[in-house]
This record gives structure tokens, sequence and C-alpha cells, in this order.
């Protein structure tokens, strides 16, 4: 390893670990940080069952969780089954001068700090949590789409029993839920200043942060898919791994909110689409994003983007206005092509997932947040003691 000067320096490795539940911008920007503090980065990821007893049941099974995180574009290594509380052993095993985490807390079923060790052993290193998201935001989200029904093909899932709903609406009061610019279930009574959610505010130097900024070289072939990307996850992760096979360069047309909400219905997308922009462009398989695609490919798109192939999955695909099919042009090129990713998940099946498992997800974040509550007045505590001491 050598600086830009010559110099030789030892590699730093960074070790993050954490949940990594419903991944999201946020996390991907807390390891965008971690890996800037170094020159590798090592992310742990805990197992289904210390979630449980620590915090509560996961949305996504810990298979699910490890290919997530292999997927973001920062992440080097990851380790499998990484103990709950890290310790200096944990760190030296794989060889980390030092474990990152946001500037949050995350503690034990027993309310201990699980960072602890690593910072009593001044191994420790903070970078700052990204604003206006969270995993326990976008459950909340989720569950606001129980309020009333959910409906999922022929299917309907109904909340009818009275308990049901107010157990919802008391997680609702306890979590601000923000649908494109709108707050709803904002409770201005206290709350955690961690798992309490601001509204994320998107600039142009968080998309430059996140973005390659690399253009295609005369030679590449390029591949362009298009669609909502609504809450990220391992279905998607898979079908632009297996569509960026088909290239060397893979754009992504993300569409608008108004858009998506016209083929999807009810109240989607669940992230807006500066928050879909920034969890597309964490993908290490994606090297652009075109923010506000049309729905329907269209010849100047091709030529614009000098797209040599269009990549569709196996989910329906829905008319445009007057009735057109939205990939006509690159079907009449011949640059069309149907793919199987082998993963039939589905922004939908992870909502289900939400409604099927809402009370415990209720109970899971009432019961973070009365934690992270009691740590925080007890920090200020300590905190006016010293000033006054």
């Amino acid at each position: 390893m050598e600086h830009v000067n010559g110099s030789s320096q030892k590699e730093i490795r960074v070790w993050c670990d954490g949940c990594y539940d419903m991944v999201h911008f946020g996390h991907a920007n807390s390891l965008r940080q971690a890996k800037a503090l170094g020159h590798k980065l090592i992310v742990g990821i805990h197992n289904d069952a210390d979630i449980s007893k620590n915090k509560g049941p996961p949305v996504f099974t810990q298979e699910e969780r490890y290919k997530m995180v292999r997927g973001i574009k920062w992440v080097d290594e990851v380790v499998e089954d990484a103990p709950y509380v890290t310790t200096l052993e944990t760190l030296d095993k794989y060889d980390c001068d030092f474990c990152v985490h946001g500037d949050d807390i995350t503690l034990t079923a027993e309310g201990v700090d699980t960072y602890h060790l690593v910072k009593k052993a001044d191994r420790y290193k903070e970078v700052s949590r990204t604003a206006g998201v969270s995993t326990t935001d976008l459950v909340g989200r989720m569950l606001l789409m129980t309020r009333n029904h959910f409906k999922q093909g022929d299917q309907e899932y109904s909340v009818e029993k009275d308990e049901d709903i107010e157990a919802i609406d008391r997680l609702l009061k306890k979590i601000e839920i923000k649908t494109g610019s709108s707050k709803l279930g904002q409770d201005h009574s206290a709350r955690s200043p961690w798992t309490g959610c601001s509204q994320f505010l998107p600039t142009t130097q968080k998309i430059i942060q996140f973005s390659d900024g690399k253009p295609p070289k005369p030679t590449d072939k390029i591949v362009y898919v298009a669609g909502a990307f609504d809450l990220f996850h391992v279905g998607h992760l898979d079908f632009l791994e297996k569509a960026k096979s088909n290239g060397d360069y893979l754009i992504v047309g993300l569409h608008t909110d108004p858009v998506v909400n016209q083929y999807k219905g009810g109240n989607y997308p669940i992230m807006n689409l500066h928050e879909r922009v920034l969890s597309v462009l964490a993908c290490k398989y994606v090297n652009e994003v075109v923010i506000g695609a049309p729905y329907s490919v269209t010849k100047d798109l091709m030529e614009h983007f000098n797209v040599d192939l269009v990549c569709h999955g196996q989910t329906p695909i829905a008319t445009d206005v007057g009735n057109i099919d939205p990939y006509a042009v690159p079907k009449q090129m011949g640059k069309f092509i149907l793919i199987d990713s082998g993963n039939t998940i589905t922004t939908e099946d992870i909502v289900e997932r939400i409604i099927r498992h809402r009370l415990e997800f209720e109970d899971r974040n009432t019961k973070k947040e009365k934690k992270e509550i009691e740590v925080f007045e007890a920090m200020q505590r300590v905190k006016l003691a010293e000033k006054s001491g």
C-alpha cells in the first residue's frame, strides 16, 4: 500500500457491524463514510437469533441481509454471524485497526452499549448518522399502509380487530411517518433522538458522494433497466446483478413518484424518488441512474445513452397511457430481453411480512425507543453533573 507521494503505508482495515435489516441509503452512507477512514472495509452482520433476542424480529433473514450488504459498493468483506457486542478479539481476528459506527447508540437486551469495549480501548470512531431515514421509520411507513387495508393482486389483507388498529396507531404516534413531503403520525412528545426521524433533505452533494461519476468506455456494452426500485431489497439486487451480466455498464431509470403510484396504486411508493436514487446508487452493480426516467423507453433515450440492450424482469409490465407497450421501441430495435434473476421477492412481499407480524414490530419499536430514551436521559444527567461539578 502506498501514499500518492510514494511513501509506504500499512493497509488500514476498518470494521463495521450491525443488523443491516431492511438495508437503506442510511446504512450505505454510514459504510461509505467508514470506508473513507481506511483502505478496506470489513462488515460484520449479526444472526437472526441475536437480533431477535436484543431488538426483536428482523424483517429480512440473515442470508438476505448478508447478500444485501455484499451488494453495497463500499464493502470489501462480509463476516457472517458477527457477535452482537463488538470485542477487541473480533477486531484482532479480522486484522482491523478500529471499529466505526454512527453517532447513535446500539444497546443489548440488558441496555448495555454494544461498543463499550472498543470505546474503552480507544479503537472506536464515529461517523454522522444520515438524517431522514431509519429502519424504524420505514417499518412505520409500511405499518401505515395497514391502518385500513393493503391489497396485493386479488388478495386483500384487512385490519379488522380493534386491538390491531389500536396497536398500529400507538406505533404511528411514536414514529414520524413521511410520504413525500407530508408528515403523518408525528408525535411531539418525548422521542428518542436516534430512533426519531427528521425529514430527509436531498442535496446534489449527497448524490455526488454516492455516484461513481465514471462515464462508459467507448467499447462498453450499455444495459438499461427501469422501474420503481422501492424499498430496495434482495430481489432488486439479484435482478441488477443479472442485468449487469449482460453488458459492461448498467444504467437504471427510476420512475417518478406519481408514475409509480399510477401503476402500483395504494400508498406506493414507500420511499420517494430522492431516497430511491441513493438506494440504487449504493448498489455495486449500478453505474448510473436516470432520475425521473420516462415510463416508456423512447428512441431519444436509447440514442442519448447509447443503449445496447434493455432488460426487464419477470414482474408484469403495465401499459403506458393509451395502452402503449412501454418497451415497444427497444423491441422494434431488437434490443430487448426478459431476464430471470431466480429471485421472486417483490416490494409487496416485504410489506406483507410487516403486515403479518405488525404487532411484533410494534412491540420491537416501542421497546427500542424506550431503552434509547432512558440511556439518552442518563447521558444528559452525566453531562449536566460534569458542568456543575
